[in-house]
């Protein structure tokens, strides 16, 4: 009988099982999201949460440990590089779970799992914790002195501009009279 024990086996005996978990999470760490059941979904959630809370202590043992369990040394970098760093003031709750239907092979519950300071859609573009931590630039007012050595360049280049075309517009219109003379002669008998 199975008194209590509220654990999903997701069908698999424990070795299948631990390594699907591990290749999801390692999976979910590298790309941020992924797409798959809700079950399953759930078991990683369980899996990845800890690990995420361990990654926030940068140790060479919270290391050792988070890679005995994802066996993949570009997830564990990734994970401590550069998600750690972004949900250092989250207390628990990495990720999320959205369901978006059911499978078409099998009626299957589907949803993405994903980490929540990691999608852009649900941030509304909140600056990350560790860039807050980061000194800002100082701004300088250097812009108010271009604009004004800017406004007296465009001033002498419009003024030199407005002079260039009077002399053309002169020569034009003495070019132009002989022209019109010319015209009028030709088609008037005399």
């Amino acid at each position: 009988m199975r008194h209590n024990k509220n654990f999903n086996h997701l069908g698999r005996q424990a070795g299948h099982r631990k390594a699907m978990l591990s290749n999801m999470a390692s999976s979910l760490i590298l790309h941020k999201r992924i797409e798959t059941t809700v079950a399953k979904a759930k078991a990683v959630r369980q899996f990845v949460e800890p690990l995420v809370t361990r990654s926030k202590e940068d140790t060479t043992h919270s290391r050792r440990i988070v890679f005995s369990y994802l066996k993949q040394k570009e997830a564990v970098t990734e994970l401590f590089r550069t998600i750690a760093p972004k949900i250092v003031e989250r207390p628990g709750g990495y990720t999320r779970i959205l369901k978006t239907g059911f499978r078409l092979g099998d009626g299957a519950d589907m949803c993405i799992i994903e980490f929540v300071d990691f999608n852009e859609a649900y941030t509304l573009g909140i600056a990350p914790t560790a860039a807050a931590a980061e000194p800002a630039k100082p701004k300088t007012r250097r812009s108010r002195a271009k604009k004004t050595t800017d406004a007296v360049e465009d001033a002498t280049v419009v003024e030199a501009k407005k002079a260039a075309p009077k002399a053309p517009k002169a020569t034009a219109a003495k070019a132009a009279a002989p022209k019109v003379a010319k015209k009028t002669n030709v088609g008037k008998k005399m």
